[in-house]
């Protein structure tokens, strides 16, 4: 579904989580009550958490702020950032231009119509309901010099958030932030390039803002939202802002000294640091107690045969029973 320029205006006009009747914004926009109320169904269909109430119009559950890219631009200036109102894929988008993108150059998106996690499961993304960004980067290190980046990611973007009030956020090995045991966030890097070379890295950050319920039951894992942390959501242009900044910066540190400069912090943030966990690979199952990562981003597994290490891959990590 695309973002017409009236549904775009009508967006705008109901940012303020205020009752419009549509009437008055008939007027506003000189279409009639009745083309207001197909308008509104076709943006009920984007995900947002939209009602109406007799004797007093439309109203948006939470205010939202869409995204400005002058705004944006001005906040976090090191290179240039995209902002579209839906896209297919933030990822994507970076990935087919690889070519003619500068380090540091981002994609915002308030939904995504293709949006993928790890191990190419979907990604639910109602309208203007989460941060969908990502970054580009050309590591000339090349693609073995990439091992662990989005343990690194992630630490990046529980700084950023601890820096804007969202404290008690953690990490679960090897893409995941948490809120209170539920998922908050998804990182997923891809990267293209051949041995020997430079590679090309597309850092894609999916995080939680205020979704709706409707939306939330799409989701098949227990989930948490920023507003669960601090019910004052914070500006999203402010939030995209300092998450660029962070993960720019982040980046510089991971390409001087790779994995090693966040390793301490990744294990102070590990959710499941000293629980048991259940390590699944394919069909098999492996049982023992968290104890944080190694220099590689490999995960440390207390077992009954003593200290293992695994690196991720097609491995999940669960919660021992």
């Amino acid at each position: 579904m695309t973002l017409t320029p009236i549904r775009q205006t009508l967006l705008t006009l109901l940012s303020d989580g205020q009752f419009h009747s549509g009437e008055q914004l008939g007027e506003q926009l000189g279409i009639s009550r009745a083309a207001v109320s197909k308008h509104m169904a076709a943006l009920k269909g984007l995900g947002l958490d939209l009602f109406s109430l007799t004797g007093k119009g439309y109203r948006l559950a939470v205010p939202m702020a869409l995204y400005d890219q002058q705004q944006l631009q001005v906040l976090a200036p090191m290179a240039p950032v995209h902002c579209f109102p839906i896209i297919g894929s933030t990822n994507q988008f970076l990935l087919d231009r690889v070519s003619t993108l500068t380090s540091g150059e981002c994609c915002l998106a308030e939904s995504q119509t293709a949006g993928r996690g790890r191990r190419g499961k979907p990604w639910v993304s109602p309208f203007g309901c989460q941060l969908l960004l990502s970054m580009y980067w050309r590591l000339e290190q090349g693609m073995a010099a990439a091992m662990g980046l989005s343990l690194a990611v992630g630490v990046a973007v529980v700084q950023a958030l601890t820096s804007l009030g969202y404290p008690g956020v953690e990490l679960k090995w090897p893409n995941d932030l948490y809120y209170q045991g539920r998922k908050l966030a998804g990182i997923l890097v891809e990267m293209s390039g051949s041995a020997g070379a430079s590679c090309n890295l597309v850092i894609g950050v999916g995080l939680n803002l205020a979704m709706p319920q409707q939306e939330g039951v799409r989701i098949d894992q227990a989930w948490a939202e920023l507003r669960h942390i601090n019910p004052e959501l914070v500006d999203r242009n402010q939030l995209a802002a300092r998450t660029m900044i962070y993960l720019q910066q982040a980046m510089q540190t991971f390409e001087q000294s790779g994995l090693t400069s966040f390793v301490a912090a990744w294990n102070q943030l590990d959710h499941f640091a000293g629980r048991p966990v259940r390590l699944l690979m394919g069909d098999q199952e492996i049982r023992g107690v968290a104890r944080g990562i190694d220099d590689r981003g490999a995960l440390r597994l207390e077992t009954d045969e003593g200290i293992k290490y695994y690196l991720g891959g097609e491995i999940s990590l669960r919660r021992g029973d």
